[in-house]
């Protein structure tokens, strides 16, 4: 079956998938730059994320979905396990939103060009004064009542555990006072692990877990050191054992 399910992959899926990715950043690309922006910055990646999933024959299961309101505006915080981190949060989170996502991916063949008509927000470490632009692009995004997804590790996992959080979203969640909503994924890691070269996917089920909104109670570093805790307790509790901290 792993022996069928690799030439599947390989004849089928692969250059599907090549011209999905192509045709999504295209739509995205000429849609955000002249239409809008909110539109066709999410609903093109969410279909393509999708099909993915869909053409892989991945299963993908949601809990918590009804834990959120749909016209608020939240910082979504999640694990990092691999790179169907992207197809499962962007096709089954169900809320139109903004990544905040590295600056070296805006060097990708198109995709980069679509991500930034799009209005994602790249992070750049470069400098204090990029630091302090990329913090402003993330502030008016949240003003204007987008939802923002960030993984405050910041990287893909190595070992499938969770590695330590950074204080950027929450510093963000806590000036606008806004809720916090913690998002665990499991099941990315076994699918596609950080390797280095080329991999086939595994077949394994994806679960996206959407927790209760933590909701600001105050406002000050101590706020966000536990907003920070908070958040990574109730992600690091949906995850199977041996993924645990």
């Amino acid at each position: 079956m792993i022996i069928l399910y690799r030439l599947y992959q390989l004849c089928i899926c692969f250059p599907l998938l090549l011209l999905a990715t192509f045709v999504t950043a295209i739509v995205t690309l000429v849609g955000s730059t002249l239409g809008k922006a909110h539109f066709w910055g999410y609903y093109p990646g969410h279909l393509w994320s999708k099909f993915f999933c869909w053409l892989l024959l991945l299963p993908v299961k949601v809990n918590g979905d009804d834990l959120i309101d749909h016209k608020t505006s939240y910082v979504f915080v999640a694990n990092h396990q691999g790179s169907f981190d992207i197809f499962l949060i962007y096709g089954y989170l169900g809320r139109n939103f903004k990544w905040m996502m590295k600056k070296s991916l805006r060097k990708m063949f198109l995709v980069g060009k679509a991500c930034e008509a799009a209005g994602q927000i790249f992070v750049d470490n470069s400098s204090p004064r990029k630091v302090a632009e990329t913090i402003d692009n993330a502030r008016k995004t949240l003003k204007n009542g987008t939802s923002l997804v960030v993984f405050p590790e910041g990287r893909r996992t190595e070992t499938g555990k969770m590695g330590p959080f950074k204080r950027g979203a929450y510093q963000l969640a806590d000036e606008l006072q806004l809720p916090v909503v913690p998002i665990t994924i499991d099941g990315s890691w076994n699918v596609l692990p950080r390797t280095k070269g080329f991999n086939f996917v595994t077949w394994h089920r994806l679960v996206l877990t959407i927790h209760k909104p933590i909701l600001p109670t105050g406002k000050g570093q101590e706020d966000v050191k536990v907003t920070m805790q908070q958040s990574r307790e109730a992600i690091n509790s949906a995850l199977p054992a041996a993924l645990k901290d």
